[in-house]
């Protein structure tokens, strides 16, 4: 299908009021940007400010209040927010995803889940220990993870653990969901970047989790949809590779945050005056006009990358692609990891090049900058890892083993 075509998918009814939306939780987030850098997590009225927009609604099934949202809307969303404030993006983004895995629980757990209207949260890495519970159904969770990005916010939380299932034949990777009366918070979040997330860890201790509350992630990956065959069909998140769509919003914080730099630079640079330098024009300066250019172009060329993955998406649900080939599936990790370390680098030189005045926390570039940097550490698009990954693919052997 032509990008003229996919294009044209921008069907959202409702796109200028999400986008509307989004514009408000920004500018209500980098109003408390500071604050949110000294208490490392956004003020609790910037959370309630994306609830209230029913941002976590968007992806769900119909029958759960979901709707129809197309993929660029879906990433013009983040971005918006993310010109603002990347870690608003962040919970924004998460709030988002974290409701399409109550889709492939059994109905019980569907009910129950999507019914309480509580935002949720999850940590992939598997590093949970579980047990079979003696009740011949359910099973025990205990450990600790990092990195619960939306926990203050969340009701639910999804924890990785690989353990062999009663109906599976090997262990295997899964998300085992519980409430937040049965964690333990531990504040450790005090990063370099994305500070307003605050991503806490969570530890359990020997909870019990009902089958219904369990996420298949290795065989959702492996295409399946919900077990029980209660479900809707043409469920846009049932119709494409699971963890390329749950990642596709990376590249939008990245960029939004990249943007607002670029815009900033330019700004900035109409009106500075290089006292050490003759009290020269900035603007005036050809080094300077040429760091501009670059800019502009790269940040176009990110942005071109990251739509052609929303084309992808939008192709895979017309086809009800589920599962990828080693080759195609790479190339999107490296596209992520490529936007990335990008954004970050670009964000550094902007950064750099500003020079001392850039520094000071309330004049935001510094802030920005870390939290671009923040953002290409995350596992899911880590560089190294994805341009390994795809170079092992393209030679036709086994890439990445998660990503």
């Amino acid at each position: 299908m032509a990008i003229g075509t996919l294009e044209s998918l921008k069907n959202t009814a409702n796109r200028e009021e999400l986008l509307r939306k989004a514009k408000e939780v920004g500018e209500l987030a980098e109003q408390y940007a500071l604050q949110a850098d000294e208490d490392a997590k956004l003020p609790d009225i910037v959370a309630d400010k994306i609830k209230e927009a029913g941002f976590h609604k968007l992806h769900r099934p119909k029958a759960y209040g979901g709707q129809d949202l197309d993929y660029y809307t879906f990433g013009d969303i983040i971005r918006t927010v993310a010109y603002h404030s990347v870690s608003a993006a962040w919970i924004t983004y998460f709030s988002i995803i974290h409701e399409t895995w109550p889709a492939f629980l059994p109905k019980e757990g569907r009910d129950e889940l999507y019914n309480s209207d509580a935002l949720m949260a999850d940590v992939f890495a598997p590093v949970g220990k579980v047990t079979d519970d003696p009740d011949g159904k359910g099973y025990r969770i205990s450990g600790t993870w990092n990195f619960c990005s939306g926990v203050l916010w969340c009701d639910w939380i999804a924890l990785g653990a690989i353990h062999q299932m009663r109906d599976g034949s090997e262990p295997e990777l899964s998300l085992y969901i519980v409430h937040k009366k049965d964690v333990e918070l531990i504040e450790n979040w005090d990063p370099i970047g994305l500070r307003g997330t605050g991503s806490n860890a969570v530890k359990v201790d020997d909870v019990y989790v009902p089958p219904h509350y369990i996420f298949p992630l290795k065989r959702v990956v492996e295409g399946a949809v919900a077990p029980d065959g209660n479900y809707e069909e043409d469920y846009q998140i049932f119709n494409v590779p699971y963890i390329i769509y749950f990642l596709s919003g990376f590249s939008q914080i990245a960029i939004g945050g990249l943007e607002r730099l670029v815009n900033d630079f330019k700004e900035k640079t109409e009106g500075r005056i290089r006292v050490y330098n003759n009290n020269s024009s900035e603007k005036d300066a050809s080094n300077t006009q040429r760091l501009l250019g670059e800019l502009n172009i790269q940040l176009k060329s990110l942005k071109a990358i990251a739509n052609e993955y929303m084309d992808k998406l939008h192709e895979y649900q017309e086809n009800g692609t589920r599962v990828l080939d080693e080759e195609e599936r790479e190339e999107l990790f490296a596209r992520r990891g490529y936007v990335a370390r990008t954004a970050a680098e670009l964000g550094t030189r902007i950064l750099i090049t500003l020079g001392g005045n850039s520094l000071y926390r309330e004049k935001h570039t510094e802030r920005f900058v870390r939290d671009l940097i923040a953002v290409a550490a995350h596992p899911t698009h880590l560089y190294e890892d994805a341009m390994v990954g795809y170079g092992k693919s393209i030679l036709g052997n086994p890439g990445h083993p998660m990503w």
